[in-house]
C-alpha cells in the first residue's frame, strides 16, 4: 500500500529530502554571492533588517527592467517576441516584495525556474501583488495559442502573503510551516517564498496540460456545485455524473489534484532552504502526517519531488 511504503520509508525520505544533497552554501552566501547576474536584484539580507531605502526600477524584471513593464502595461499580445517575466508591483508593495522574490531566489529551484520562464521569447508571465487575498496567491489569466501551447499566465500574490497558513487538505506541505504549539518557526520570508514557488509550481503544470480540458473543467465546475447544492448533495445525480465524465473527475478532486502540484513544487524550494538539523526533521514529520492523511493517493508525487 502506497501509504505504508511511504511511512516505511520515512527515514530513506528524509535523508533524501534534506542529507542527501550536494554540500551546500550558506542561505545568505546563495542569495546575494551565488545568483547569477542576470538574476541579481538588490542584496539584502534573509533575515529582515529595518527597510533600506529602494528603488523598484532597480530590480524588477531582471532580464529587461523597466521597458518590459511599461510594454505589459501597454498591452503587449501574448506569443509577440516579448515575452519573459513582467512585474507589475504596486510602489506600496515593491519593498516587501523584493524581500521575497530574493528568498525564492535564494535556492537553486527558485533559480533555474526563473530563468527558465523570463527567458522565453513567447510566453508572458505576469506577477502582480493585490490586497484583495492579502495572505493568499493564485494563479490564472492562462491564455493558449491555436496550437495550443500555453503563452500566458499571471501569479497574483496577497499583499500579506508572509503570514498566514493554509490549511493542509490541499496544502499539506505549507500547513507544515504552521508552528502551531511547538517551537518550529521559519522566518515570514521563507513562508512568502514558499506560496510563491506554489504558484510557480502551477505554472509549470499547466504549461503541460491539455488546455481545452483545463478550460472546460474550469467552465463546468460552477454548473457542477449548483446542482450538487440543490439536490441534497446527491453526488450520483446522473447529471453530475455526466459532469464528471466530461471533466474527468469531481470539482474536489481536480482542485486537490492542481494544488498538489503547487505543494510539491514549494518542498523542492523548502528542501534547499531550510538547512537546520532540527528545523528539518520536525518539518518533515509534519509533511509526512499531512500527505499521509490529506493526500495519500499522491505519494508518487512527493517522492519524485525530492529525485
Amino acid at each position: 500500500m502506497k501509504v505504508l511504503r511511504f511511512i516505511r520509508c520515512v527515514v530513506p525520505l528524509s535523508t533524501l529530502l534534506w542529507c542527501a544533497l550536494p554540500a551546500r552554501l550558506s542561505a545568505q552566501q546563495q542569495a546575494s554571492e551565488y545568483i547569477p547576474e542576470g538574476l541579481k536584484a538588490v542584496q539584502l539580507p534573509l533575515r529582515r533588517p529595518a527597510l533600506p531605502d529602494i528603488n523598484p526600477a532597480t530590480f524588477f524584471s531582471p532580464h529587461r527592467p523597466t521597458e518590459a513593464i511599461d510594454s505589459a502595461r501597454g498591452g503587449v499580445e501574448p506569443g509577440s517576441s516579448v515575452g519573459g517575466i513582467k512585474e507589475i508591483i504596486p510602489d506600496k508593495y515593491a519593498e516587501r516584495y523584493l524581500y521575497w522574490k530574493n528568498e525564492f531566489l535564494s535556492t537553486e529551484s527558485g533559480r533555474a525556474q526563473w530563468e527558465l520562464y523570463n527567458g522565453r521569447a513567447h510566453f508572458i508571465l505576469t506577477i502582480t501583488v493585490t490586497c484583495d487575498n492579502p495572505k493568499g496567491a493564485g494563479t490564472g489569466k492562462f491564455k493558449w495559442d491555436d496550437s495550443g501551447e500555453l503563452i500566458a499566465a499571471t501569479i497574483t500574490l496577497g499583499c500579506r502573503i508572509d503570514e498566514g497558513y493554509p490549511k493542509p487538505i490541499f496544502y499539506p506541505v505549507m500547513s507544515s510551516l504552521d508552528p502551531g504549539d511547538s517551537s518550529l518557526a521559519v522566518d515570514k520570508n521563507v513562508l512568502a517564498a514558499a506560496k510563491i514557488a506554489h504558484e510557480f509550481g502551477h505554472v509549470k503544470h499547466v504549461t503541460g496540460v491539455d488546455g481545452v480540458l483545463y478550460r472546460l473543467q474550469n467552465k463546468l465546475t460552477p454548473l457542477y456545485n449548483k446542482i450538487l447544492l440543490g439536490n441534497g448533495r446527491n453526488t450520483n445525480d446522473p447529471r453530475l455524473l455526466e459532469l464528471e465524465r466530461q471533466m474527468n473527475g469531481t470539482p474536489v478532486k481536480i482542485q486537490q489534484e492542481r494544488e498538489l502540484w503547487g505543494e510539491a513544487n514549494a518542498m523542492l524550494y523548502l528542501r534547499e532552504r531550510i538547512t537546520d538539523g532540527r528545523e528539518q526533521r520536525a518539518l518533515f514529520n509534519r509533511i509526512v502526517r499531512n500527505v499521509e492523511l490529506y493526500a495519500s493517493d499522491y505519494v508518487d508525487r512527493f517522492e519524485s519531488a525530492t529525485k
